[in-house]
């Protein structure tokens, strides 16, 4: 009985092992199936993902393009950026008074180089929410005496060490601030309407203004990438493998640094003023100077708040580039567009208008600038010496819609495709236009006004430039650049397209120079005092001068304040367009003194001196301009320099 209670218990056993002993030979294959799964199958998924923990990939911002002028003389470098950064752990050992330690460390940086209470701030938050061996920033732009001071004291700051970098350089810096501009950080909108990764690092700068804006992509370059073994707690052990970015591309410009300081020390001695210089067959900008103006290199440091209040707040408008951005009646200048459109209507150059002081139409009452009239003048004689009665007749003639057609074939009211950012168009009215603008009809006397450059007609002094060289140049619809070469959006550069004609008939154009030339050769011309007399270098123009108020009837019979004696906000614009040598035209030059009074005696003058030097800095262009190459040197040729 025993015995079979013993074989009863026995085979439970037997089958209760066999049943455990299968459910653990079961558990055994499932988990040799899964490890080689997971080791054999999934090996080189796995291997991927442990590298991606391990390693780290990282952007390495490529140089910046350099700028350079037409001669290769540096404008915008990259130079080495001493920076003076913490690592918060290795100011203390113990974690509860690394705060404390990092304060005493900035107080012992603090005797060598200054630090405003801001930075001290933008550290310590930075201390608070960053990992602690991540290195901050306390201080850029260090003098090499004061990387020297902090290397000799390193025993005595913890956790401080020098790291260096690239930073933008800007020479002559106020002399073309307004058309290279600056580079500064990278804006959320920036950041959100661009895909590059690049945009997304802490310390990259991207163009702000000017040249560095307008090509941005071609500056910016290609960026490099770095692996770096890290730790578990992200720390950098070593690094694995570099892949340098490619450097941005290098612009030459067409400005001559020569020409351009010249002719921001022609206009500094005024408030506010602006001047181009133009090639008229190549549309190549040699100076473009506008004042008051601002040093950029203030805005790649850092701006502080009282000098960003001060240009903020300057009535002049020092962030302005008002070649390109400001606008103007141009006056008496917009004469040479009405003339053209009078011409093309087929109005006489030999038919002669009376001027005796004014024009009647209707009930208003028009007057001349020159308060005795002109008597009988011919197309030549009226722009020789402007008179407004004789472009009146013209108005009423042609029609305001048809001037402003011939304007914008000369670049006034249009925008002209300038390779830099924030061009006016500027304003060519008509009919149409102020119905939608202004929602009001058209009146007859608003063409006479237009027509004589006052009212609603605004232009900047690159559009006049640009008109001058297209009526000199026989006729070609020449676009203004300060680029050598332009660039596709993926940063490739390209030639510039040859001008195409405007269509316009050689007679009319030739008329209209004759009167410029007048401007200056006539005796009675208006500018002819500020004339150049060498005859080697002769030149033509128009004069302008624009009101900026309107003169009550009162006032012109009392003549009470001459424009002079005027506050300086209510003064005459001065302006000045002209060209030479005038046997062969081959620059141009505008130029706006605002409230500078009159255009022949304020704006004439600088307008001659600007054509001047620039003949006389590049004689063998003017005499042979269909002979000789616009060769630019390369990044190579001027690598010595460097």
């Amino acid at each position: 009985m025993e015995e079979a209670r013993d074989q009863s218990r026995f085979k439970i056993f037997t089958r209760r092992a066999m049943v455990l002993g299968g459910f653990k030979a079961t558990l055994l294959t499932a988990l040799l199936g899964r490890l080689y799964y997971l080791q054999v199958m999934k090996a080189e998924q796995y291997s991927n993902m442990a590298d991606e923990n391990r390693i780290n990939l990282r952007l390495l911002p490529p140089p910046r393009g350099r700028i350079y002028d037409r001669n290769g003389e540096p404008i915008a470098l990259n130079r080495k950026n001493y920076r003076v950064v913490v690592i918060p752990e290795q100011t203390s050992h113990t974690a509860s008074k690394r705060s404390m330690a990092l304060k005493q460390t900035l107080d012992k940086l603090g005797f060598i180089l200054p630090i405003s209470d801001r930075d001290r701030r933008r550290v310590m938050k930075q201390a608070k929410h960053n990992r602690s061996f991540v290195p901050i920033t306390v201080k850029e732009n260090l003098t090499w005496q004061q990387v020297s001071q902090i290397e000799v004291n390193s025993l005595d700051l913890p956790g401080v060490t020098i790291d260096v970098g690239l930073t933008r350089r800007y020479y002559n810096a106020s002399v073309f601030a307004h058309s290279i501009g600056y580079v500064g950080k990278v804006s959320a909108a920036e950041t959100n309407s661009s895909n590059d990764p690049l945009l997304e690092l802490p310390d990259f700068r991207v163009g702000k203004g000017g040249v560095e804006r307008k090509h941005e992509l071609a500056l910016r370059g290609k960026s490099g990438s770095s692996q770096v073994e890290v730790n578990a707690y992200g720390r950098i052990k070593r690094e694995l493998s570099r892949v340098e970015g490619k450097r941005g591309a290098d612009i030459f410009l067409t400005l001559d640094v020569v020409l351009q300081k010249y002719a921001m020390e022609r206009i500094a001695a005024h408030r506010s003023a602006a001047a181009v210089v133009m090639d008229v067959h190549h549309g190549d900008v040699l100076a473009m100077a506008s004042t008051p103006s601002f040093d950029p290199n203030h805005f790649v440091e850092g701006l502080s708040v009282a000098q960003w209040e001060k240009l903020r707040d300057n009535p002049h408008a020092p962030l302005t580039n008002k070649a390109v951005a400001g606008l103007y009646a141009p006056g008496s200048v917009f004469k040479m567009a009405t003339a053209l459109a009078a011409l093309q209507k087929g109005i006489h150059p030999h038919a002669k208008i009376y001027c005796g002081g004014y024009m009647d139409v209707y009930d208003d009452r028009f007057h001349c600038w020159r308060r005795g009239g002109h008597g009988k003048l011919a197309l030549r004689h009226a722009l020789a010496q402007s008179c407004d009665v004789y472009f009146y007749d013209m108005a009423l003639r042609v029609g305001i819609d048809y001037i402003a057609e011939v304007a914008a074939k000369l670049g006034l009211g249009v925008s002209l495709g300038m390779d830099l950012p924030n061009e006016a168009s500027g304003v060519v009215p008509t009919k149409e236009w102020k119905l939608e603008k202004l929602g009001r009809p058209w009146r007859v006397g608003e063409s006479l006004i237009a027509a004589i450059g006052q009212g609603y007609v605004l232009s900047t002094p690159l559009q006049l430039c640009t008109m001058l060289s297209r009526l000199v140049n026989g006729g070609k619809a020449v676009v203004p650049h300060v680029a050598s070469k332009r660039f596709h959006d993926d940063g490739r550069a390209y030639d510039l397209p040859e001008a195409e004609s405007l269509g316009l008939d050689d007679k009319h154009l030739r008329y209209i120079k004759q009167g410029m030339d007048m401007v200056m050769s006539h005796p009675k011309g208006t500018a002819h005092a500020h004339r150049i007399e060498d005859e080697d270098y002769e030149m033509g123009g128009k004069t302008g001068t624009a009101q900026v108020r309107t003169i009550s009837k009162a006032e012109r019979r009392r003549r009470v304040l001459k424009n002079e004696e005027l506050p300086w906000k209510y003064r005459d614009h001065a302006l000045f367009a002209g060209y030479a040598p005038t046997d062969r035209p081959r620059y141009t030059v505008s130029v706006i003194v605002e409230h500078g009074g009159s255009g022949s005696k304020v704006a004439a003058p600088i307008a001659r001196d600007l054509l001047m030097a620039t003949m006389k800095r590049d004689p063998l262009r003017q005499r042979n301009p269909e002979n000789v190459a616009r060769a630019m040197p390369t990044a190579d040729d001027i690598e010595e320099k460097l």
